[in-house]
């Protein structure tokens, strides 16, 4: 069976992402979790919040449906490495396993689609940057504005 994201498609996504309290929502491609490759899109609102985090199991692409986002790597001090602007500059990106990255999106209606290897596996506490804020805390607008204005060699500070 081919599997397609059309316009229609991308605009109920955007529409949940706007309607929903995290300000994103994904539609999966993969037909289970347990599937081998993950590959989804996920509509992304400007607010929405992306904690720094690793995925120590696989690597990770992404590239831009529609719309501009940040992309910040970091090293495990939390000192920014990297700053990669997906959807402008940057058409598609592979963030290498066990790296620590942060995603801020730009623009209303965006929408990223996203590549794993390997069955789902939720991001685990010990896979977030130490000092980072979870997703509902009160810090989460500060971090984001951080997002927007840090630079290489800038270091994350709670």
């Amino acid at each position: 069976m081919i599997k397609q994201i059309n316009q229609d498609m991308m605009c109920e996504l955007i529409t949940q992402a706007a309607n929903s309290p995290r300000l994103r929502q994904n539609l999966n491609i993969h037909p289970a979790p347990e599937d081998g490759v993950q590959r989804l899109a996920i509509a992304m609102e400007p607010g929405t919040y992306v904690r720094v985090h690793r995925h120590p199991h696989t690597w990770e692409m992404l590239t831009a449906l529609r719309g501009r986002f940040l992309v910040l790597i970091y090293d495990a001090e939390g000192n920014v490495t990297d700053r990669l602007w997906l959807g402008a500059e940057t058409r598609l990106l592979e963030i290498p396993a066990n790296t620590w990255h942060s995603v801020l999106s730009l623009d209303e209606g965006g929408v990223i689609f996203e590549v794993k290897r390997g069955a789902y596996q939720p991001v685990t506490e010990q896979d977030y940057l130490p000092g980072t804020p979870p997703e509902g805390d009160e810090r989460v607008k500060v971090t984001l504005e951080w997002y927007a204005k840090a630079d290489v060699g800038d270091a994350f500070a709670a």
